[in-house]
């Protein structure tokens, strides 16, 4: 998590071949505890982060790091503040029990 927008933006070209316009690049740490996002926003590069107190982010172990994951915008929403966002679907219904 040290990397600046510079060097993430080496790690994207690296991974992916190039770095597309209007796309989001997400990185965290091994623990899960912080996220960094890499934005190319079609005029330059901005970098984000984010560190929970309390907890850990919901990210994918078990990823391929060369095909990239596309989330909607309730799945990233949901990433962003830690909820576990590959459960939506689920969690958007109450069932009685």
């Amino acid at each position: 998590m040290r990397c600046g927008a510079e060097r993430l933006l080496a790690h994207v070209v690296h991974a992916l071949g190039s770095a597309n316009a209007h796309h989001g690049y997400m990185f965290a740490n091994a623990r899960a505890t912080r996220i960094k996002m890499l934005v190319h926003d079609g005029f330059g590069m901005w970098c984000a982060a984010r560190r929970l107190n309390a907890g850990r982010f919901a990210w994918p172990r078990d990823i391929d790091t060369a095909k990239p994951i596309a989330l909607t915008q309730a799945q990233f929403d949901a990433l962003v503040v830690g909820l576990p966002w590959q459960r939506l679907p689920e969690m958007s219904t109450i069932t009685r029990l």
